[in-house]
């Protein structure tokens, strides 16, 4: 299938300096996006791609930095995007923190840094950005997960939070009907997290029960990105990218 070129379009990725976000941010702005790249912590990473951006084509992107639990992040990520570039066309809730909680051991921070990033802030994000989304017929996509179909072992509040995104989705896909679309992709095993939480037994565990027998990449996450920005006639589908995993869950 040919990915539609988005030239003259504008993306708003959260969590864009590394890894999953980073390869998103690099696939619509080679399909001929401009790119808002959103990033917390990371400065070092979101300098050299805004620059690597930028020397690709110039004025192409442009990094704001953000806590999306602050009040005021929605219409300061919205507001600089309009401002740089006087529009937004897509806009894609990829930043999430992830780690385990086990009952017995959660507490009101846990709740409120994964329900705040993967939940919270995605809702707040989209209200922000719909009416400007809706002039140009523009679309927007959620990272989820497919453990907030079947929760992951240890990771209470983070499947839930999930499961709420995956909820989110469909909600604002009626709520924005029929001006902006609303997907989300729901990643298996692509990016193993950098503090080790998986040992190596259990990662051969979830390699030898994908289907597919391997990990993916970011890149494929990318590339299902760009395919429900540009689906016309596709809004409140969760589109798995997992290798098959959720059929063997």
């Amino acid at each position: 299938m040919t990915e539609v070129t988005l030239e003259s379009k504008v993306a708003l990725v959260t969590g864009a300096a590394k890894r999953v976000g980073a390869a998103i941010a690099r696939h619509l702005h080679a399909a001929g996006a401009n790119v808002v790249l959103h990033y917390r912590n990371a400065e070092k990473e979101a300098v050299a791609l805004e620059k690597e951006l930028n020397a690709a084509r110039a004025g192409s992107a442009v990094r704001v930095k953000a806590d999306l639990l602050a009040p005021i992040a929605p219409q300061a990520l919205i507001g600089a995007a309009k401002q740089r570039f006087a529009r937004l066309d897509f806009l894609v809730n990829n930043a999430s923190a992830f780690y385990p909680t086990r009952v017995g051991e959660i507490e009101a921070s846990h709740w409120e840094e994964l329900i705040g990033s993967n939940l919270r802030a995605p809702l707040f994000l989209a209200q922000a950005a719909a009416p400007h989304l809706a002039f140009g017929g523009g679309a927007i996509v959620n990272v989820a997960d497919i453990h907030a179909e079947r929760p992951l072992k240890g990771y209470v509040v983070y499947s839930i939070a999930k499961s709420g995104l995956v909820a989110l989705t469909r909600s604002l896909a009626l709520e924005l009907a029929p001006t902006v679309r609303v997907n989300a992709v729901a990643p298996g095993a692509i990016a193993w997290p950098e503090d080790g939480q998986f040992e190596s037994a259990e990662r051969a565990r979830i390699v030898a029960t994908t289907p597919l027998g391997r990990t993916g990449s970011a890149e494929e996450v990318a590339q299902a990105v760009h395919f429900l920005c540009t689906a016309s006639y596709v809004t409140g589908q969760i589109l798995a990218v997992d290798g098959g995993r959720s059929v063997f869950l």
